[in-house]
């Protein structure tokens, strides 16, 4: 599905976020940048672990920042590292909303036009999905009203799932 916001397009599709052809995808990240399981170890297998090398070169970083790297075998551009959580490997609502108003941040910041999200925080971080896709949607919105570059917002989902929470929260957010 997707749905227009201005002149920005989000759109939510089950898929596999490692064969996007967006400027960039986004990457569930802890605060040190290593990449292990997860999106992390999904992109870091397809990728290369040159991706992990120049993210970890970056980092620390601050929970709720982003930093950007090459995408390696990627069909992407960047990755986009969100920082999620730190070594206690717990988010939550202000996290989730730091990171990905960052991470879109960071894509304007690089001139990017296209952006593909996981569902960040649903994994290793523990989240409930039904919110994450809340605070999500609702942080990308509040971004895009200040202005933006980027055209495409995508959020790209393992499992049917968390494919309808989106985009109940999609609709939700539109009205």
């Amino acid at each position: 599905m997707e749905r227009r916001f201005g002149g920005v397009v989000l759109e939510v599709m089950r898929g596999d976020i490692t064969e996007m052809e967006t400027d960039a995808i986004v990457n569930a990240a802890n605060n040190r940048l290593w990449m292990g399981a997860g999106v992390a170890g999904a992109i870091k297998r397809k990728g290369g672990k040159g991706i992990e090398e120049e993210a970890v070169s970056k980092g620390p970083i601050s929970v709720g920042e982003a930093v950007v790297t090459g995408a390696g075998r990627l069909r992407a551009k960047y990755v986009i590292h969100a920082a999620g959580m730190g070594q206690d490997l717990a988010t939550d609502r202000n996290k989730i909303a730091a990171y990905t108003k960052a991470s879109l941040r960071r894509a304007d910041e690089e001139g990017m036009r296209s952006i593909s999200f996981p569902a960040i925080g649903t994994g290793v971080g523990g989240f409930p999905i039904d919110e994450a896709a809340l605070v999500m949607v609702e942080s990308v919105l509040s971004y895009i009203r200040g202005g933006t570059g980027i055209r495409l917002v995508r959020f790209t989902l393992f499992d049917d799932e968390t494919r309808k929470a989106f985009e109940r929260a999609v609709e939700y957010a539109g009205g």
